[in-house]
């Protein structure tokens, strides 16, 4: 499985193969830390692949809260929904350390499906899987509990990083307190002592700094693949 420590995304392999093959039509980027790929409301008419470093995705609520919704490492996609879409960005990418990506115009894409069907299938897929992800995140971001939002986060990343554990499923990316909160618009302070209670009653544990997922919630999660 690939994927770096701190990103709470990955893209399918066929997916990726099939772009690896096609980074000749796109235009290479770099950006610095602290750097807007796209900021949210803003038309744009390009997609991202991310080659290296780290992208962060968030909104701004009209409060004013941000809420973090991905932190995408290498062989990741972004802006692909408003580009296809034509309409403003919903959120904002930054690079939070030195960042390359590919940037494929969305205009070409006709031209790319009839070259490349398998492009196109892998690509129709995995905008399912997203909106997929959001409709549950949704869900569950409407809840009051808090262990329910913090669970639904760490049982999807689990999916995606997870690797067998003699207590269950180890998420293996780096979440903070801080991080989990931005992820599931509750304070640190809620964080830590929700962590607190759900280790407390073996719903979860922690091993070297990841997250381990007891198999009796594991098992009751809907999957989102």
């Amino acid at each position: 499985m690939t994927g770096r420590p701190e990103a709470t995304w990955r893209m399918p392999d066929q997916l990726a193969s099939n772009i690896s093959k096609l980074r000749h039509l796109a235009r290479e980027r770099t950006f610095r830390a602290g750097e807007h790929i796209y900021g949210q409301g803003e038309l744009s008419s390009s997609f991202y692949v991310v080659v290296a470093g780290l992208v962060q995705i968030s909104i701004v609520r009209i409060d004013g809260v941000e809420i973090v919704l991905e932190k995408m490492g290498p062989d990741t996609i972004c802006g692909e929904a408003a580009a296809f879409a034509e309409f403003p960005n919903f959120s904002s990418a930054v690079a939070i350390e030195p960042t390359t990506v590919l940037e494929f115009a969305a205009g070409r894409l006709p031209d790319l499906f009839r070259e490349h069907p398998d492009f196109a299938l892998a690509l129709l897929r995995l905008t399912s899987l997203k909106q997929r992800v959001l409709a549950l995140r949704l869900e569950h971001m409407v809840s009051n509990n808090p262990e329910e939002r913090v669970l639904e986060l760490l049982t999807r990343l689990g999916q995606m990083f997870g690797t067998s554990h003699a207590k269950g499923n180890m998420v293996r990316t780096r979440l903070t307190h801080e991080m989990i909160a931005a992820m599931t618009g509750v304070s640190r302070v809620t964080v830590t002592r929700t962590l607190k209670r759900m280790r407390q009653s073996g719903s979860l544990y922690l091993d070297d700094g990841f997250f381990v997922i007891s198999p009796a919630y594991d098992a009751e999660h809907i999957d989102v693949g």
